[in-house]
């Protein structure tokens, strides 16, 4: 499997890349380069791979360089390496840009215990809400999609499936699968799109996108991250879940209720 950073080495020192691009051979068809022979001695280049050893995009132990052909032609020598890691280090600079380095929280167990919510909390339960009326109704859905398909439009599928798959087995192994579990211990599992939805909101906060690059956001009237309330609370030990009336937030290391709001529909399916 390709990774995100492939490129192509030419004899003449040139690295061939591009952000969102991870095949070689899709490097060698844009360039118009023939791979035609497996005779060291007429390889017109090398394919090569940098990646984390770890697979881990965000906290990446070591970076490791790999030449990604079984054929070393017969110019290869520890220069051309070093063209490549020059290389690479263009490369990392764009992904730097759109990739948000920040620990992974888990909101029961790394925020302090609240015993009481706020003002603010409320306020932000009833943007998220906001945004959740917005974006349709099947919500976790339109989060997801809208995470995927934005990431995927602005880097490509290739950063996606490598960078994205990272971030995204990072955070529910973490705290996606604790948190879920955790909710539907509280309130069962009626809630469970809205809380996949707040991992999914969770995970966008990693990257790091302009306003008009999220897909499928705008009737969310922000001028950032669309989905920021879900994140703000869970970064304040806050995790929303949503029945179709009511509104909880859970916290504490058992996710327990400390807040509930009664929708205006719920209220009115209520009075019905």
């Amino acid at each position: 499997m390709c990774k995100a950073f492939s490129a192509i080495v030419l004899e003449s020192g040139e690295v061939l890349w591009e952000m969102g691009m991870d095949s070689h051979s899709e490097i060698l068809e844009k360039h118009k380069i023939k791979d035609d022979t497996a005779d060291p001695k007429h390889l017109m280049f090398a394919r090569v791979e940098i990646a984390p050893k770890n697979n881990n995009y965000l906290k990446p132990d070591k970076w490791v360089f790999r030449l990604d052909q079984r054929i070393k032609p017969r110019w290869w020598n520890k220069a051309y390496r070093q063209y490549a890691w020059e290389a690479w280090a263009e490369w990392k600079k764009e992904l730097d840009s759109i990739l948000v380095y920040k620990d992974i929280i888990h909101p029961f167990k790394d925020v302090r215990i609240r015993k009481r919510t706020t003002k603010w909390d409320v306020d932000l339960l009833r943007q998220w809400d906001s945004a959740w009326r917005s974006v349709g109704r099947s919500v976790r859905d339109s989060v997801w999609d809208s995470v995927g398909r934005s990431v995927r439009d602005s880097v490509r599928d290739s950063v996606w499936d490598s960078v994205g798959d990272s971030v995204w087995d990072s955070v529910w192994d973490s705290v996606g699968r604790s948190v879920w579990d955790s909710v539907r211990d509280s309130v069962g599992r009626s809630v469970r799109d809205s809380v996949g939805a707040s991992v999914e909101a969770y995970l966008g906060s990693f990257f790091n996108l302009p306003r008009y690059a999220w897909k499928y956001t705008d009737k969310i009237k922000t001028d950032g991250y669309p989905f920021q309330p879900a994140v703000d609370l869970w970064e304040r030990g806050l995790v929303p879940s949503f029945d179709g009336k009511t509104w909880r937030l859970h916290a504490g290391p058992d996710g327990r209720v400390v807040r509930e709001w009664l929708t205006e529909a719920g209220k009115e399916a209520t009075n019905d």
